[in-house]
Order: C-alpha cells, then structure tokens, then sequence
C-alpha cells in the first residue's frame, strides 16, 4: 500500500505508533473516540494490516484490525466487509466483528479500508472438534437471500475477484467460477496444451458428472454460507477465550463440502481428522459414493487460486492432468476417512 500524503503525526498529533491512520478511518471509530495508537502489524500478501488502539468516550479502551488495499481494494475491502459481516451473524465467537469498510481520504493511490475487531490469537491449528462444530452450524443456519448459490457483491480470493451472481444451478455456478479463474491463470502462466484440454474435458464432462447429480432425482441442495479460503493461514486460536477463530472470509452461498476443497490439497494442513470430525456433523451430500471424488474437484478451483497468486508451481497443472487421468465416476477413495 502506498504511504498516506500525510504523516500520522499531521493527521492526527497526539497519536503514537507507526501507521499513517487516515481520516476516513477515524471518522467511523465510536463516537468521541480517541486514537491513542496506529500501528502495523501482522503481514498479508495483497494488502497493509494495522491495529489501532483508542479509549471510547467512556474511558474503557478498545483495539481494532485494519486492513487496506490499493489496487482492486474497493472490491476487496466491501467484499471482505459483507462476508464477515454474514459469518458473523451466525457465529459471532468464531468470527471477529466487522465495523466499516470505506476510502482514505488522503492516500494516492486510491486507498479502501475494512474495520474490525482486533483479537489476540495464537497462529496454531485449531482442535478439529470444536472448529469443525462451528463451521457445520455456519454450514447448517445459514440461508441464501435469493435460495440460490452466490452472493449479494462480488469479493475476492486473495487477490481475484469473485463475481458471485445469483445462480439456481450449482453445477452452472461452480462451472462459471472455475473457469474464471482458469482463464486469469492462462494469461498470468502462459499456454500449455495438454492442461488446457484437460480443463475442457474436465468442464464439459467430469464436472456435470459429478455435480448434477447433487440436484437431480427430486434431491434438493442447499446453498449454504462457506467463509471461502479456510486454511490454515485464515484460522487460529482466540488467546483470551480458547475458541478457535477464523478471518480473511471470501464468502459466498455454495455447496457445503466446497468448503472443503482447499483441504484436498496436499500442502494443508487440515487433514484427515478435519474431514472426521466435519462429516460427523454434516454427513455427505447424496451420491455419497461420490463425496471425494466431488471434494477433489473443488480443490482444483483452489490450486488455481495459488497458480495466479504464485506463479510457476507446475504442480497445479499437472494436478488437472493426473486428476482427468485417474477419474472414475464409480471410484471411491475413502481411505484414511470414516463416516460414522
């Protein structure tokens, strides 16, 4: 992010810390608040984090986590912003609590912010039985607005955008997601034809093969609120209550198990006791023969994200290959999992 046109001392004098804090952040603190700190803290890939700490008009004192983008950081800080702010509805001890999100006043270049609770957390990975608890209800209560699978702005996964319109049909929308974002790693990676024919039998075959079937025979799919991007970059304990937590959402109103696709990916760390404890709460989507073969493909739209995020990991491309190559509508591979 670039550096305010003003100092944080010329903004506001009095303040300590190390981050340029804008007026447009300031003017949607509570009411007679006063900034006593602005400092950076944490690192992101795409975006400047700061805490801030100020004492409300009460006295009490209170932090909160601030992150700011330049390029593309409307999209991504409203986007950020409405997915917390949904997650947090129905979990708000999983989910720290958004604020605002808006424009600096004062940045060249364009400046957005998102506002939000600050938590103290330790990066560790969650226990599996409580964080997957948590995830299933958000899974379970959630309701899309329209009853379709999407959501109400476009957001982002990382650094690309999500375009997220309302779509009745999953197969349709995963297949419109998927192939977004195929074609921004195309043009970022360059041509490969073998991968690129194995991306077009896998979207004209493989996909409607495996998720048609999860709305037809009078079978109907809920969408349901995912966070997004959980890994275990996105998800951490909560030092002052124990509880596991989760943040950097990219949500949308999707097939539940999509949630699980970043976990297929071998460089994870959410395993095998994840997927346990998960499926004790959720069962699997009917055909539940296909449930693996489903929680691949939905990985690969992840490997995508991290060959645009991360250019020349020739693994990802290989994944579509070998994954095209050892695909059977009738193969089941369970190992390592239980269902009960």
């Amino acid at each position: 992010m670039a550096e305010t046109q003003s100092s944080v001392k010329e903004v506001i004098p009095d303040i300590g810390g190390n981050f340029a804090l804008d007026e447009g952040v300031i003017e949607v603190l509570p009411l007679g608040s006063r900034v006593l700190e602005a400092s950076s803290f944490g690192t992101s890939a795409w975006t400047r984090t700061a805490r801030i700490r100020v004492q409300l008009s009460d006295g009490s004192s209170k932090q909160y986590f601030l992150k700011c983008a330049t390029e593309g950081g409307e999209v991504m800080m409203e986007g950020e912003f409405n997915s917390m702010t949904e997650l947090h509805k129905l979990a708000p001890s999983f989910v720290p609590q958004p604020y605002a999100w808006g424009r600096f006043r004062l940045a060249s270049p364009t400046t957005h912010f998102f506002l939000c609770d600050f938590i103290d957390m330790e990066n560790e990975m969650p226990d599996p039985v409580a964080f997957c608890a948590r995830l299933a209800e958000i899974h379970l209560n959630s309701q899309s607005p329209t009853g379709q699978f999407g959501f109400a702005v476009p957001n982002c996964h990382g650094k690309i955008v999500q375009a997220n319109n309302w779509d009745p049909s999953w197969t349709s929308y995963f297949t419109k997601l998927l192939d977004s974002f195929f074609q921004i790693e195309i043009g970022i990676n360059g041509p490969w034809p073998e991968y690129e024919q194995a991306f077009k039998v896998i979207v004209k075959t493989v996909v409607p093969q495996l998720l048609d079937p999860l709305q037809a025979d009078g079978r109907v799919l809920k969408p349901s609120l995912v966070h997004g991007d959980l890994w275990e970059e996105n998800a951490a304990i909560n030092l002052s209550t124990g509880e596991p937590v989760v943040f950097d959402a990219s949500a949308f109103y999707a097939h539940n198990e999509y949630e699980l696709g970043t976990w297929r990916r071998e460089i994870i760390k959410f395993g095998r006791s994840h997927f346990n404890q998960y499926f004790r709460n959720i069962p699997p989507s009917e055909p539940v023969e296909q449930w693996d073969d489903r929680i691949r493909l939905y990985s690969l739209k992840f490997n995508l994200a991290h060959m645009i995020g991360w250019p020349g990991a020739p693994f990802v491309r290989e994944e579509y290959v070998s994954f095209l190559g050892t695909f059977e509508t009738s193969r089941l591979t369970m190992e390592g999992y239980t269902m009960t």
